[in-house]
């Protein structure tokens, strides 16, 4: 639904684009009408339109008049002109050699129509000695096309003019008729494009400010390989069925249902050939929909899989390399691709197994038709332009159908793509900013944890139990312990980037859950445990978290992390460029820029995640020494395995088994914990 409301800002633009198919289909079904009279009228009948002469000799006026009863309608119609006169006639001069009756009325008068209709094949039948219940309408009608023509030669009249004249007439029309027709197609095409480009950009964005707006566990909920797969397979897949149905969803129903109208308006006797037509159509697209519609759900989640397989080979094809596991990965990713790739096949040779039966119906469509109109020809119930017309009304009615089929084959992948895109619009983040927040009740960076219980979701056990502890502000706070013993999930918690399960949380002498999460975060710097550099310059990278930063500070921070050596021996210095998550650079320089990027950030509590672990140890000791001589006001929390790293804090706090096992200074600790001791002698030689 949520997919489906983008369309309502668009209203205006597809109400016109359904005036616009509406007049496109209405001049396509004229064609076939022009066709056919070009066929029936302009060469058949040499351009002989009605049963009604637009002259007659005065001889064959008075034997008309005098076999009708009805004779005042002909002299009320036709006025006398001598043969000394000159008249105009369709545009066709010529000289009158006798005296002549000029029509000067509507040439479509239905009663002058029926008038001759009546009298001419009376004539013609007594004169050929013709049974006229045994002729059909067109053989009628054919009989006062003949004695026009006749008279009209007659006269003296350029027939060859008149039948030129009628098809160029017309010909025109048609021609007319398709530049409209080409320029409303045009017109919704463009018109679907820009709906169809516009709604993928606001479904990319909406996605996008959606999994920024995520906690891990949303994150932990949906793969970075489906989340990249919904963010531009599924969105694709919408945006081209948006522009394939803005175009033929409302064209194919108004296209076919218009020439089905014509088709029952001919009063033709070849109707049941469309009936037959239309149902083996009906069954075989539901025959083929039932086989192919289960297996576009299985597409996209192989595609899932496929893109998790290639993102996991690309990001660690060193490791791949170094353990000399190509060969395994290339089987791993040839089995997804095989997969994926049987599938796809199955389903589109399901589908191109269509397109031959739809062909198939419409030839043999138009050889019944033809066979049969043929007949239908031959004993002059029909007309060859009516059987050509027939044809294509005919062919309009199933191209209209393998256009709803090729909607029909969309619609299930579409429908499949916009559920999986409203999943992730649909999912509410666990953790949420406060709009009627509390203030923080100080600014001096003081923490304090009070019974803190948490587990991740779907977890079985608890990552942290019964965690109570208290930094002061201004104070260097370690955490130690063994790998999976709760560390980064404290820290995790301080940011919110999960809540906890049980207990609360103070930052500032205020609970974190009360407070809005952007201004949390503010008062944090961070340094993660995998140092993250972005692609672009290393000074766009300092300034993440402070664009207004001044050169001063810039190189002051640089200088608190160790990173002005390496950075003023690069030539372009702080322009340098950084690739794609740092990969021209070594560990520790990531990992110095990084802090440097956290120190920018004006704020009194900074933490680092295992973030001096890639550091030698005289680059570690140069940089806690300025820490503890520029920032000595400020609240560091430290995670680190080097007894080096953290003896000189002013607290540290030993986890072990997912509980805090001991806290205190260094020299305390060698004395009070078991635990804290065992890591201190395995690191002294």
């Amino acid at each position: 639904m949520k997919v489906l409301k983008l369309f309502k800002k668009y209203i205006p633009c597809i109400i016109l684009i359904i005036i616009f198919l509406f007049v496109q289909a209405m001049g396509e079904l004229r064609l076939p009408q022009y066709m056919s009279q070009i066929v029936d009228i302009g060469i058949s009948k040499k351009g002989i339109e009605n049963s009604i002469p637009l002259v007659l000799t005065e001889e064959n006026f008075n034997k008309i008049s005098t076999y009708n009863k009805n004779n005042n309608l002909l002299k009320n119609n036709y006025t006398f002109i001598s043969k000394n006169n000159n008249v105009k006639i369709q545009n066709l001069k010529f000289i009158a050699n006798q005296n002549l009756y000029i029509l000067n009325s509507n040439t479509n008068d239905t009663n002058l129509n029926k008038f001759f209709i009546e009298t001419l094949s009376k004539i013609y039948g007594e004169q050929y000695n013709i049974n006229l219940s045994n002729l059909s309408n067109n053989e009628i009608s054919n009989l006062s096309t003949n004695f026009i023509l006749k008279e009209y030669e007659t006269i003296g009249l350029d027939i060859l003019h008149i039948q030129n004249n009628f098809i160029f007439n017309v010909g025109y029309k048609m021609i007319i008729t398709t530049l409209l027709v080409i320029s409303f197609a045009i017109s919704v095409s463009f018109l679907a494009s820009k709906i169809s480009n516009k709604i993928a950009k606001t479904l990319r964005i909406d996605i996008f400010k959606k999994v920024m707006s995520f906690s891990n566990s949303e994150l932990d909920k949906f793969s970075t390989a489906s989340l990249i797969t919904r963010s531009t397979n599924d969105i694709s897949q919408i945006q081209n069925f948006t522009f394939i149905s803005l175009r033929m969803l409302f064209f194919a129903p108004i296209m076919g249902i218009g020439a089905l109208i014509k088709i029952l308006n001919s009063n033709s006797n070849l109707i049941w050939i469309m009936i037959l037509a239309i149902l083996c159509l009906f069954i075989i697209i539901i025959s083929l929909f039932r086989l192919v519609i289960p297996k576009f759900k299985v597409i996209q989640k192989l595609q899932d899989k496929l893109n998790l397989v290639s993102r996991e080979s690309l990001t660690g094809i060193l490791v791949i390399r170094a353990f000399s596991k190509e060969n395994s990965e290339k089987e791993r990713f040839d089995k997804i691709n095989s997969e994926i790739t049987k599938t796809n096949i199955f389903v589109y040779k399901i589908m191109g197994f269509m397109m031959p039966c739809l062909n198939i119906i419409l030839n043999f469509s138009t050889i019944l038709i033809i066979w049969f109109g043929a007949k239908q020809v031959e004993i002059k119930n029909m007309q060859v332009g009516d059987v050509m017309a027939f044809i294509q009304y005919s062919t309009n009615v199933i191209m209209s159908f393998l256009n709803i089929s090729m909607i029909s084959t969309n619609l299930p992948r579409a429908i499949i793509s916009a559920k999986r895109v409203d999943e992730i619009l649909s999912t509410e983040s666990s953790i949420k900013a406060q709009k009627n927040n509390e203030p923080f009740k100080s600014s001096n960076g003081s923490i304090e944890f009070n019974n803190v219980y948490f587990k991740y979701p779907n977890a079985k056990d608890y990552s942290l139990k019964n965690i109570s502890f208290k930094i002061d502000s201004g104070k260097t706070t370690a955490f130690i312990g063994s790998t999976g013993s709760g560390k980064t999930s404290i820290l995790n918690l301080l940011l919110r980037f999960y809540d906890p399960t049980k207990g609360s949380i103070k930052v500032d002498d205020t609970d974190i859950k009360n407070v809005n999460l952007k201004e949390l975060r503010n008062r944090i710097g961070y340094v993660s445990q995998k140092s993250l550099l972005f692609s672009g310059s290393i000074e766009y990278n300092l300034k993440f978290s402070n664009p207004n930063l001044s050169d001063k500070e810039l190189i002051e921070a640089c200088d608190i992390a160790q990173a002005n050596n390496f950075i003023l021996e690069k030539e372009d210095k702080f322009k340098s460029n950084i690739s794609q998550g740092g990969s021209n650079i070594s560990g520790g320089q990531k990992q110095r820029l990084s802090i440097a990027r956290a120190l920018v950030k004006k704020c009194n509590i900074f933490i680092f995640d295992d973030s001096f672990s890639a550091l030698d140890y005289k680059t570690d000791k140069s940089l806690r020494a300025k820490l503890k001589e520029k920032m000595k006001d400020k609240t560091f929390l430290i995670v680190s395995q080097r007894i080096s790293t953290i003896k000189d804090a002013s607290k540290i706090i030993v986890l072990d088994k997912n509980e805090i096992v001991g806290i205190g200074t260094h020299d305390e600790l060698l004395k009070s914990c078991y635990t804290y001791k065992q890591i201190v002698d395995s690191q002294s030689f």
